[in-house]
């Protein structure tokens, strides 16, 4: 709350420059960042999402986008504040869509009660495809594939992982980008994606 208040205080020539520190690597800027804007971002998200843990989830998302997009920023179209706050607001919205788009589909899935049977290319098909996905974990160093089969073989989310392994919530998002990233480029290259 103090955070909030002082930074409504500060003129924003002050969150330009933190955010230029910020683009040049400094994770001091960041920090400061984080302490007079974090509240607010998170205020915002708890208000849209009406859930303490998926708001300090998007507090923390917001930041991770800050450090990798602070360059992105352009003081001559706005304040620092509002570019902050919108990065979490959006962040929380698509939060919301993505529940949205997951009641859908299981609507969508109780109303498909019955499912052709699976033609046999199709089975071989899938069958090359999940080798090829398998394969592709090996490349992946051993924290990095943990995650993924946390969240894709165990349907945990990056919270429950965090929980699970003792890591902090960034380490686990950090590892999970980089593990998507690496394996993206390694199916491409393969001819899987």
């Amino acid at each position: 709350m103090l955070g909030l208040l002082f930074s409504a205080l500060l003129p924003d020539d002050e969150g330009r420059q933190l955010l230029r520190r910020v683009a040049a690597g400094d994770d001091r800027a960041l920090e400061k960042l984080y302490r007079l804007h974090a509240a607010r971002v998170f205020a915002a998200a708890s208000r849209l999402l009406g859930n303490v843990s998926e708001a300090e989830e998007i507090v923390q998302e917001t930041f991770l986008e800050i450090w990798n997009r602070a360059d992105s920023f352009d003081g001559s179209r706005g304040q620092a504040r509002p570019w902050i706050t919108s990065i979490g607001r959006n962040r929380a919205i698509d939060r919301l869509r993505a529940r949205g788009s997951r009641i859908r589909t299981l609507d969508q899935v109780k109303r498909d009660d019955t499912v052709p049977p699976a033609t046999p290319e199709h089975n071989v098909e899938t069958a090359q495809s999940r080798k090829r996905v398998v394969d592709a974990l090996d490349i992946l160093p051993p924290e990095q594939r943990a995650v993924v089969e946390l969240a894709y073989f165990d349907g945990l989310s990056q919270s429950e992982i965090a929980s699970k392994t003792g890591d902090p919530l960034g380490t686990v998002k950090g590892r999970a980008r980089a593990a998507l990233e690496k394996l993206a480029e390694h199916l491409s290259k393969s001819g899987a994606a």
